[in-house]
């Protein structure tokens, strides 16, 4: 992958993919803030900002003007918040390079932030919340964060809660969005058939005098837990959900290929430990895998499932057989070789469009010192071994360092507690 690293005078970092195989071009703002960069009184705000960029701006005052922008060219327009990025981005036809571009840096420099739009996104996003929280399996991602980091902005809901967003008005949110939206805080990054020599001056003409400031902080992670950590939220359902989460490692962190390779074996896909276990084997799940998040000082490997509330401890309990097969026993040569093939492919496979190539570049520059090629990670999978899969195990799979989220109709949990604390 060929990209162009370019930095404009204020200190706005552009990166671009040109790949003229494709015929459209995918630009993303990469912005470094999310939920733990915020105080616990304003929990949500990062969300909220997202929300109301997309609400009016100077140049295009009505949400339907912003709709039409993109859309009425065919383009696709969009925003997402996670823990540590906000991330705003559009794709279209390569012919319309230039609204992209206009529509993306009107979105960043001229928001309204009107006390009506405010009042109404508060609404909306309540009703975000109320519907993240009548879906079990979407708020068991919410408690296990609460359960992992406690008391800490790591913990707090993106979305935040109906007691914080009362507390986000248009000072705050005015204040927070002037605090971290700045070229000492955002990389702005392009895929797909684009001349660089012509993107670069609009950019700069739309970006260019920007005043520059420094980074917001965060508050740097906990130390990993020694005691097991649980919830158990009671609910009258039909289907239990269980979440079983370790301690991590960092985006930077060198064994992060190895984690990647783990995390397959353990519960990525249908020819995983977990899956074959639980799904094929004893039948006490549709729904079971795992996943692993990377966060700058931290990050955590989750185990999910979706279970008959009644066989619940039994599943939890082969999961934990599962984590302790991986302690006991060397990881045979022949399935570390068909994990490794698994993340290769996927990776390959998710770079076959114009903004995965432009995030592939832009996450690497808010994060890492420095941007490995495609090429470079997958010889970096490549060389992973069963000598470090097992080190990582012995590093990470301890049963003093359990967390369990469980929602379900299981009064007080003690068959599942009793599990991960005897």
């Amino acid at each position: 992958m060929h990209y162009i690293d370019h930095t404009l005078p204020n200190g706005l970092r552009v990166l671009m993919v040109p790949a003229y195989a494709f015929q459209s071009v995918s630009m993303g703002v990469f912005v470094k803030v999310g939920a733990r960069y915020e105080p616990a009184d304003l929990s949500g705000i990062s969300h909220f900002i997202e929300h109301m960029l997309f609400k009016g701006t100077k140049n295009r005052p009505s949400a339907q003007q912003i709709a039409e922008a993109i859309e009425g060219i065919g383009g696709d327009s969009n925003a997402y918040t996670s823990p540590e990025t906000t991330v705003y981005y559009a794709k279209v036809a390569a012919a319309h390079v230039n609204v992209a571009i206009d529509f993306l840096a009107d979105l960043l420099r001229n928001p309204l932030f009107t006390a009506a739009d405010i009042k109404k996104e508060r609404r909306v996003i309540g009703e975000e919340i109320n519907m993240v929280f009548d879906s079990p399996d979407e708020w068991l991602d919410v408690i296990i964060d609460e359960v992992l980091w406690p008391d800490h902005p790591l913990g707090q809901s993106v979305t935040g809660t109906a007691a914080s967003l009362r507390n986000i008005n248009r000072t705050a949110l005015t204040s927070f969005f002037k605090t971290s939206y700045h070229p000492g805080n955002i990389v702005i990054a392009l895929g797909g058939a684009f001349d660089p020599d012509q993107v670069i001056p609009e950019i700069d003409a739309r970006l260019g005098d920007w005043p520059a400031q420094a980074p917001p902080p965060f508050e740097p992670a906990p130390a990993v837990p020694t005691q097991v950590r649980y919830r158990i939220e009671h609910r009258a359902i039909e289907q239990g959900h269980l979440c079983l989460a370790l301690p991590g490692l960092p985006r930077t962190h060198p064994d992060r290929y190895a984690l990647s390779v783990l995390n397959t074996l353990l519960g990525d896909g249908m020819s995983s430990r977990l899956f074959l276990s639980i799904r094929e084997d004893k039948g006490l799940a549709y729904a079971v895998d795992s996943g692993i998040n990377l966060l700058q000082d931290t990050g955590s490997l989750t185990i999910y499932a979706g279970v008959d509330p009644r066989r619940a401890a039994e599943a939890l309990q082969a999961i934990l057989i599962e984590l302790k097969r991986l302690c006991d026993d060397p990881v045979p040569d022949q399935e570390l070789r068909k994990a490794k093939e698994y993340v290769k492919g996927r990776m390959v496979l998710g770079l076959e469009d114009t903004y995965s190539q432009a995030a592939w570049v832009a996450y690497q520059a808010m994060y890492q010192s420095e941007i490995k090629s495609p090429e470079a990670a997958l010889a970096a999978y490549e060389a992973v071994t069963g000598e470090a899969i097992t080190a990582l195990v012995e590093r990470l799979i301890a049963p003093g360092r359990y967390s369990l989220a469980a929602i379900g109709p299981f009064g007080r949990g003690e068959a599942l507690i009793g599990l991960i604390t005897e």
